[in-house]
């Protein structure tokens, strides 16, 4: 009977074994679950308050499928919240003549094309190696803390070098032997 018994566990632990090394599931790092099966409230966007035009002649066709006065504009929003003017957005896609410097200063060292495909692909694969041990998986601990910690930068080193540069940072505390001297 114990024979069976044991048996048993060995075949149980071997199908344990077996299945935890199948890694063709989508790696989950941070395991988050909702108490409940609602709707995003981040995916909501309000529409805008209806609003009755001065002149009702005026108003443009309607076109199916087109804009609305009311839509969402999320980015215009967003350019608004932060001071900047949303009428010089452009529709276009393009960038607008007056940011073509400031777009050419900051690829100067050139750009690769297709740069967010490959570091998706390139997370993917940290997160499919990283993806916890067998309990951790198991037990829905949640490991993406652990994954990214090599790749954690040290603020105070990089603070540090910084000011061996001579970089000055106005925003950062003052160094530990500044702090030292106030006390």
């Amino acid at each position: 009977m114990q024979a069976r018994i044991g048996t048993l566990g060995i075949a149980m632990m071997a199908v344990l074994t077996l299945a935890a090394c199948g890694n063709n599931r989508e790696p989950s790092l941070m395991n988050l679950r909702s108490s409940h099966q609602g709707p995003d409230e981040f995916g909501v966007l309000p529409t805008k308050p209806l609003e009755m035009p001065k002149d009702l002649s005026a108003l443009p066709a309607p076109t199916p499928g087109g804009k609305n006065i009311t839509d969402p504009t999320p980015e215009a929003d967003a350019v608004a919240a932060l001071g900047g003017n949303p009428r010089r957005l452009d529709e276009s896609g393009q960038v607008p003549t007056g940011d073509r410097a400031l777009v050419s200063a900051a690829s100067r060292y050139g750009s690769q094309a297709g740069i967010r495909q490959t570091l998706a692909a390139e997370d993917y694969e940290w997160r499919k190696d990283h993806d916890g041990r067998l309990l951790e998986r198991l037990l829905s601990v949640s490991v993406y803390y652990k994954a990214y910690k090599p790749m954690e930068l040290d603020q105070s080193a990089e603070l540090e070098r910084w000011r061996r540069l001579g970089i000055i940072t106005p925003a950062a505390p003052p160094s530990g032997e500044a702090q030292q001297e106030v006390k």
